[in-house]
């Protein structure tokens, strides 16, 4: 499957949805956010949200220091 994450084209194993695509980039479980489509998706609504070839996705994960 072919995808555009953070700006770059990306092949990776068959992803059904962004629940697969979190798990897949081992993404913790608090302070991060995936960005579909320019949208910002619920983490509840991870395992009901597919994943299309082609789609554009932004993944951010929040770090803390001072």
């Amino acid at each position: 499957m072919k995808l555009h994450l953070n700006g770059e084209s990306r092949d990776t194993p068959p992803l059904v949805n962004l629940a697969d695509l979190a798990a897949w980039l081992d993404l913790p479980a608090f302070g991060s956010a995936i960005e579909l489509n320019g949208v910002v998706i619920r983490r509840a609504e991870h395992a009901t949200t597919p994943l299309r070839e082609g789609d554009r996705l932004e993944v951010v994960r929040l770090v803390g220091g001072g």
